[in-house]
Parts: C-alpha cells; structure tokens; sequence
C-alpha cells in the first residue's frame, strides 16, 4: 500500500492551459451571458476531449463502484487541483474540498471516507498564499455569518506569515485526525498526513512542489525522506 501512494505523490503533474473568462462589472448582462456561455462552451469541449481519450473499459470500471485509496481534504481555492500531485485521481481519491482543508467543517465527509470506504490514508493539502489564512490572521468580522463559522474552527496564531500558518494549520489538522481517528491509526488501519501544495514557491524548493510535512504525527523533514521506514518505527512502538 505504501508503494502505492508513493507512486501517486510522485506522480507528474499534468499541464492544462489556463482559460480566461471575461469578469463583466455588475449590470453588463450581455457580457455576463458571452462569458458564460463561452465557459459551458469550453466545459463541453474539454469533457468531450476527456471522453474521447478515455476508453469505455475505464468508465465501465468506475460505474462498479468506488473503492479509493486515499481520503483528501483540501482547500476549496481555485489555484489548487488534484492534477497538481494525480494522474489519475479518479476512483483513487475521496476528495473533500472547503475552507482553509479542515477536518471540523466535513467531519461527516471525512468519517465516510474513513469508516465506510476504509482509505488507508487521510490526507490534508494546505496551499501558499491561502485566503482563509489571511483571513484567520487579520479581522474577519465584517464577513458573513456562514463564512465566520468555518473561519473560527481555524486556530492559528494571529502573528503568523501566510506559508507559516498554513502548516501550522495542516499539523493542527493531522493532530485533529489522529485524535478521532486513533483506533484506526492503532490497528495499523490509517496513516494521517498533512502536505502543502507551495504553487508560489514560498517554500524555495520550485513553484508547484508538493510538500509532505506531517505523518502520523512526526513533522521532523529528516525523517519524512523515508515514510516505509518511519512508519514500521511507528508501528513497532504502538505494539
């Protein structure tokens, strides 16, 4: 199994060219309607370019059922998509998608992923110049009642720069999940990882790196390089 996910962090990421869509000021309808029209347009063609590259047998796969390997919470932010670290996410990943990669804001989610499709892996993807960070950091007071709730589960320190506090969230997301999730983690049934996807290259290791900071609870880098080694270590010490 771990080959496995070594294999889908490692992965190359595929190269898609950005679209643009006009953004018309409010009150523009016709421009409103061209854009679009021109994005559903664009949908259209890109899912019938995916249908054609795909052969009827990967489809006939997936209609079976859906047995992933990995449970992914991630940020909802538009720069950040599962091409960036899977070829082939599809039937591979339970993707769970809300603000600042929370475990508090889709617990039932992450609960499904866990208890009913038994991913052996839960993980969690920060990413550089993260919105609810910044929000989390300054006042976020003036914004609605729904956003203010999901913004309150993330406790960070106020006096944090943007990448900083995104890891200090993604290790307080794994220390969450290893709490609720401990029996799994005991049997040898779940491994809890936290990475961050630094599109920004604020990390200065290339623009695009996912980054694995946490698993299992051990954020030490120099023990990261070899996860089969770590976590028989950790295995052996649990029994």
């Amino acid at each position: 199994m771990l080959n496995r996910y070594a294999l889908l962090l490692l992965a190359c990421a595929i190269s898609f060219s950005p679209q643009s869509y006009a953004q018309p000021a409010h009150g523009q309808a016709k421009a409103e309607a061209a854009a679009v029209s021109a994005f559903l347009n664009d949908l259209s063609a890109n899912n019938g370019i995916y249908m054609s590259i795909r052969r009827i047998e990967f489809f006939s796969e997936l209609a079976k059922g859906q047995h992933p390997f990995a449970t992914v919470v991630s940020c909802s932010d538009s720069r950040v998509h599962t091409n960036m670290f899977a070829r082939a996410p599809e039937g591979q990943l339970f993707m769970i998608r809300n603000i600042g990669n929370q475990l508090t804001t889709a617990e039932g989610s992450v609960e499904y992923g866990v208890h009913h499709l038994h991913t052996p892996v839960l993980m969690f993807v920060g990413h550089s110049r993260c919105g609810a960070i910044a929000a989390v950091s300054g006042n976020y007071s003036k914004e609605s009642e729904a956003i203010r709730r999901e913004l309150d589960t993330i406790n960070i320190s106020s006096n944090l720069n943007n990448m900083d506090g995104v890891q200090a969230n993604v290790h307080n997301q794994v220390s969450a999940a290893m709490i609720k999730f401990a029996e799994e983690m005991r049997k040898g049934e779940l491994v809890v990882i936290g990475a961050v996807m630094d599109f920004a290259d604020d990390m200065h290791s290339g623009a695009g790196k996912l980054h694995l900071i946490n698993v299992n609870g051990e954020s030490d880098r120099s023990k990261l390089g070899d996860i089969k080694a770590l976590l028989s270590e950790r295995r052996l010490r649990a029994h």
